[in-house]
């Protein structure tokens, strides 16, 4: 009765447009209320507990790190330094769209961030050079699902701190996963470019060329050394390491490239603020919700389930990979994470599986969720950044997601790609 009543109250709530941050509140205190002995001001306890974490600090401070990168000029060189490497090959721009992301998540760690930074600029000029504009989002949508696999990631320290992961370990192995995802990408935009006759954008560069734009880019190009390196130097730890981006960000955009004046600095803060207050939220809903299935033992109930299907791991991993794309398809990421995490975690341990290389797996699944409808957030980032109509995109990311699977199944079944960096640093 309980176990209906959440996820009953949950589904409904959701399906009539409430916000998930309120779903999972408003169907945690009715199961609480109507089904349990449990006080009510158990859910006000958990969301504050669950908020008194000095590694979910790392959380904001990214946040406000890519709001400032994105609004200080740093993506726009990025952008830059992307179309002089591969600007000018066949479905150039799109390939640009694809690189410009990669660089832009080793700086935001957030895939609607990296959606809307890039889209702004990359959107319009794909459309302004003859691209399909359900094409031209949906690639920036799909490129934007590399920001929360390439670290730092706000996804990766959500996981390490539900599952007592290194963080650190998890940036790390992000990093191989990230460029399959990146290279899946550029050769289904190469394809589509090819069938469509989407041309370059120019003459392949001069070394003079490429030295201007990285010596233009070569500021937003040390701040994932700066992260990475801080870090596994034993100077400061993930969490000090966001806070220190954020800085770097801010000195770099009113100092050196001097496009943080005091309206942008506003405009950044602002939208930091937004994001922010969003994320805490639903983090602190998360817990509680999460709290109530721990108490009517539902994650030993499906851990039991699916290992009754089968003992086989790589059946196993299947399985979830699938319930993963579906839940991908409703749920936000840091919710997932927060509820599924110590659902699934003692399951693939359970068979030796590193937790490291789970928590690839998790967030890759719920990276291609992005560009998954309903949910989609990146769809609808993309389809109001570049005011495309989102039925257009729905229907071009199809291909797109092909691509994203056949990564994921790679990411999955080859665990060196996401163990050998961690390995190496240990």
């Amino acid at each position: 009765m309980t176990v209906a009543l959440l996820f009953g109250t949950f589904f409904v709530l959701m399906l009539i447009g409430l916000p998930i941050a309120l779903s999972l509140g408003i169907s945690s205190l009715v199961t609480i209320m109507l089904s349990t002995s449990v006080p009510i001001n158990t859910i006000v306890q958990n969301a504050f507990t669950s908020l008194d974490n000095f590694s979910l600090l790392a959380i904001p401070f990214f946040v406000l790190a890519g709001s400032l990168m994105g609004f200080g000029g740093i993506s726009r060189r990025l952008l830059d330094l992307a179309n002089v490497l591969i600007g000018y090959v066949v479905g150039g721009l799109a390939m640009v769209t694809v690189v410009a992301s990669m660089f832009f998540a080793a700086i935001s760690g957030s895939g609607p961030a990296t959606v809307a930074a890039i889209g702004s600029f990359m959107i319009p000029s794909m459309r302004a050079n003859n691209y399909q504009g359900g094409f031209a989002a949906a690639i920036t949508a799909a490129a934007g699902s590399i920001g929360v696999l390439i670290p730092p990631s706000i996804p990766f320290v959500m996981y390490g701190v539900v599952g007592t992961v290194s963080i650190g370990s998890m940036f790390l192995a992000g990093i191989l996963p990230g460029i399959v995802l990146g290279l899946c990408l550029l050769i289904v935009s190469y394809a589509i470019a090819k069938k469509n006759d989407y041309v370059g954008s120019g003459k392949p560069p001069t070394f003079k060329d490429v030295w201007k734009a990285f010596n233009e880019a070569k500021w937003a190009l040390l701040i994932p050394v700066i992260i990475l390196g801080g870090i596994y130097a034993g100077l400061y730890s993930p969490t000090e390491s966001a806070a220190i981006a954020a800085v770097y960000a801010l000195l770099i955009g009113v100092f050196v490239y001097r496009e943080l004046d005091l309206k942008a600095l506003y405009n950044s803060f602002a939208n930091a603020a937004l994001t922010n207050s969003t994320t805490v939220i639903i983090i602190g809903f998360s817990i509680s919700f999460a709290y109530l299935m721990t108490l009517e033992r539902i994650p030993n109930t499906i851990a039991s389930f699916i290992t009754g299907i089968s003992e086989n791991p790589i059946i196993i991993l299947l399985i979830i990979n699938v319930f993963l794309l579906i839940v991908g398809m409703f749920i936000d990421t840091i919710s997932a994470i927060v509820i599924l995490t110590p659902i699934l975690l003692p399951i693939v341990t359970g068979f030796g599986m590193d937790p490291v290389h789970f928590g690839v797996i998790l967030v890759t699944n719920l990276a291609i969720g992005f560009v998954t409808p309903p949910l989609g957030i990146n769809l609808f980032v993309a389809s109001g950044t570049g005011k495309v109509p989102f039925e257009h995109i729905a229907k071009a990311i199809i291909p797109i997601l092909i691509m994203m699977l056949i990564a994921l199944l790679v990411i999955t079944y080859v665990p060196t790609l996401s163990t050998f960096i961690p390995g190496l640093a240990e």
